[in-house]
């Protein structure tokens, strides 16, 4: 099948990308990494024997990175509707985090331990129409908080994917009540004509 235009010129970018050449050459799972480092380097939200849980997190360069943070003793709980290679530290649950079998898998994996951080880097399938793409990345973020509200214990750390657009402002505002600091952030890996930014939420107050 012949490719489009603009897939054509996605697929020129992604392969001249910096980032791309530097997670291949380190061996991450994708680029978004460095987005996570750079929130890491500036913020210390990963400590060494933390629980971490990982939405949305195929095809794992997150998951991956955080699993190297909180070694030795950390662990790191990965879900995702798609399917995700192995990666050592990180248990893997495929399925919908909002379906009631799923999040019982994940409350067993849990123990009944209380979660230091949850990430979701989740994005819906873009179709380039704004008033549908954005309210559906506004509905990952909320079930992404929904669910952090849920596990985070007491003073727990919550990190996720926003796009700027209609509805931003009002989960800013509705994080705000739950957390102590909250701040957004663009990473350096973030392309620039990408309207995604990052919020990260620390202090949680149950």
């Amino acid at each position: 099948m012949a490719r489009s235009r603009s897939s054509g010129r996605w697929l020129a970018e992604h392969f001249n990308d910096d980032y791309v050449r530097q997670a291949q050459a380190k061996g991450w799972r994708s680029r978004a990494v460095f987005k996570l480092a750079e929130i890491q380097q500036r913020d210390r939200i990963l400590q060494p024997g933390m629980i971490v849980v990982d939405l949305g997190a195929a095809p794992g360069g997150w998951s991956q990175y955080a699993a190297e943070q909180v070694a030795p003793n950390g662990q790191v709980i990965a879900l995702d509707l798609l399917p995700m290679e192995p990666l050592p530290g990180v248990t893997f649950l495929q399925g919908d985090f909002t379906a009631a079998e799923t999040w019982r898998r994940l409350q067993d994996e849990v123990g009944g331990r209380a979660v230091d951080v949850v990430l979701s880097d989740m994005a819906p399938n873009m179709s380039g129409n704004r008033s549908v793409d954005q309210p559906r990345a506004m509905l990952l973020a909320e079930l992404a908080l929904e669910a952090a509200e849920n596990l985070l214990n007491e003073n727990g750390c919550f990190l996720t994917k926003l796009f700027q657009g209609e509805g931003f402002e009002a989960f800013q505002k509705q994080v705000r009540r739950r957390f102590a600091r909250v701040a957004t952030c663009k990473p350096k890996a973030s392309r620039a004509r990408s309207r995604e930014v990052y919020l990260l939420a620390q202090g949680f107050k149950r």
